[in-house]
C-alpha cells in the first residue's frame, strides 16, 4: 500500500476512535468513571473503547503488522525484539486532560520501521483536528482546510512548550541555554504539534513517558523540518522498540 493510503486509512481509524471517546466526554455518567494502573495512572473507559476500535481498524487492512498498544496486551521484550515493522498506539494521549475536561487529548497512531518513526497520525476528537506526518510532509486538517507544517527555524526568542501535567527545574535549566524567551502550556501530544506548525520552537521533556506517547508526534514533527534527540543533547535520534518501552529524556527542537 502506498504511504499516501495507508496515512488515509490510519486517518480513517484514528477518526472513528476519537468518536468512541467522545461518546464517553460528552456522557455526564461514563466520563466519570476512572480507573488506576499498576503505576498510578488513570484509565478512562474512553481509552479501552478507542483501543478496540483502533485494533479492530489496523487489523482489517491490506497491510499487516504487528501493534503494540499502551491498552493491548503486554508484550515482553522476547515476543518483539524482532519485529521490524509495527504498529506503535495510544489510544487516548492525554487521559489527565479527558478527566480534567480541557479538550487537549488525542489519539496516537504511529508506524515504526527498523527502530524509527516513518508515520504518524494524530487526532484531537475534541476539535475534529489531524496533524499527521510522513515521508511527504507533514499536514494539518482543520474545519475542512488543509495546512502544510513548517518549523520556525528561528534563531532567537524561541517559544518552549511545556507539559500541562509535569514540569520539572531540569526543563528550566536547559531552556535557559536555548534563549527561550516565553513558554505556553499544552497537554499529550499537542505539544510536538505545536512545534510542527511553527508555534513553538522547543519541547524538551525531562520526566518520563512511555514509547507510545510520542511516536507519532516524533513522525510529524520529523516530516515538519524538526529533530527529535534522545537526552538533553544534539546527538542521537530519537528511536523506539527498546527493551525498556519507559522512555527517558527527550529534547524537540523546530530549527
Amino acid at each position: 500500500m502506498k504511504i499516501e493510503n495507508l496515512v488515509e486509512e490510519v486517518k480513517i481509524i484514528a477518526k472513528n476512535a476519537g468518536a468512541a471517546i467522545m461518546n464517553i466526554y460528552t456522557d455526564a455518567d461514563l466520563s466519570k468513571v476512572v480507573d488506576y494502573k499498576a503505576d498510578d495512572s488513570p484509565l478512562t473507559l474512553a481509552d479501552e473503547a478507542a483501543d478496540k476500535v483502533i485494533k479492530k481498524g489496523l487489523e482489517e487492512l491490506s497491510v499487516q503488522y504487528p501493534i503494540l498498544s499502551e491498552e493491548g496486551k503486554k508484550m515482553s521484550y522476547e515476543e518483539r525484539k524482532d519485529w521490524d515493522t509495527f504498529w506503535l498506539v495510544d489510544p487516548l494521549d492525554g487521559t489527565k486532560e479527558f478527566i480534567k475536561k480541557n479538550g487537549q487529548f488525542t489519539v496516537n497512531i504511529a508506524l515504526i520501521k527498523d527502530h524509527f518513526t516513518i508515520m504518524g497520525v494524530i487526532y484531537v476528537p475534541a476539535t475534529d483536528t489531524f496533524y499527521y506526518g510522513s515521508e511527504l510532509g507533514a499536514f494539518k486538517e482543520e474545519g475542512g482546510e488543509k495546512t502544510e507544517l513548517k518549523v520556525n527555524n528561528k534563531n532567537t526568542d524561541r517559544i518552549a512548550v511545556r507539559s500541562a501535567s509535569h514540569a520539572s527545574p531540569e526543563e528550566d535549566e536547559l531552556l535557559a541555554k536555548y534563549d527561550v524567551k516565553d513558554s505556553i502550556s499544552k497537554g499529550s501530544s499537542l505539544k510536538f504539534c505545536l512545534v510542527a506548525e511553527g508555534k513553538a520552537d522547543i519541547y524538551y521533556r525531562h520526566g518520563p513517558t512511555m514509547e507510545w506517547d510520542t511516536g507519532a508526534g516524533q513522525a510529524i514533527l520529523e516530516a515538519a523540518g524538526g529533530k527529535v534527540f534522545t537526552g538533553n543533547e544534539e546527538k542521537e535520534r530519537f528511536d523506539y522498540n527498546k527493551e525498556n518501552l519507559l522512555n527517558g529524556s527527550f529534547l524537540c527542537l523546530g530549527f
